[in-house]
């Protein structure tokens, strides 16, 4: 069974505009999924019932705040680095409840960032870096929920979203 992607939302606004940064800046050929947060890259495919209770769980209470607080270069692309005590709180929460299940990937240190340029080269990443960089005024986004897509070799199936219940 394929693996289960889970990720934090966004208002509608923030993910608007996080999605018109990745459209300038992402190859168009390569870009086949909304702007997102990943917290979890590969959870087995067969847990979706615990993934989605355990989610559950997790927003019922507020809604984390986030502040984009700046920009880290991927090496062959560039992302914007997300502040939130709240939700690193959240999936330290569901790391624990997933531990016997987190690949290695997952099982390392959780660093939030919304990836807005990836699959190019070093040259060009670095000079979006330091566009982005030189242009970011820091701001604060809200994240609304948490949500559990099934991988598809590229792009995402989105099966279910969980809602905070206080924003």
């Amino acid at each position: 069974m394929r693996p289960l992607v889970v990720t934090a939302t966004f208002d509608v606004a923030t993910q608007a505009g996080l999605d018109r940064l990745r459209e300038r800046w992402f190859p168009p050929e390569r870009n086949q999924l909304a702007a997102h947060l990943t917290l979890f890259h590969a959870l087995p495919g067969e847990a979706l019932d615990d993934v989605c209770a355990a989610l559950d769980r997790a927003c019922a209470g507020a809604a984390p705040r986030a502040e984009v607080s700046g920009v880290r270069s991927l090496g062959r692309g560039a992302a914007l680095v997300l502040d939130s005590p709240g939700l690193v709180r959240v999936r330290a929460g569901l790391a624990a409840e997933f531990a016997s299940r987190l690949t290695r990937q997952d099982g390392q240190g959780f660093r939030p960032h919304v990836t807005v340029q990836n699959f190019v080269t070093p040259e060009v990443a670095r000079s979006t870096v330091e566009e982005l960089g030189r242009d970011l005024v820091p701001w604060t986004v809200q994240v609304s929920g948490l949500a559990v897509h099934r991988y598809l070799g590229g792009p995402w199936e989105l099966l279910r979203e969980s809602r905070f219940t206080a924003v």
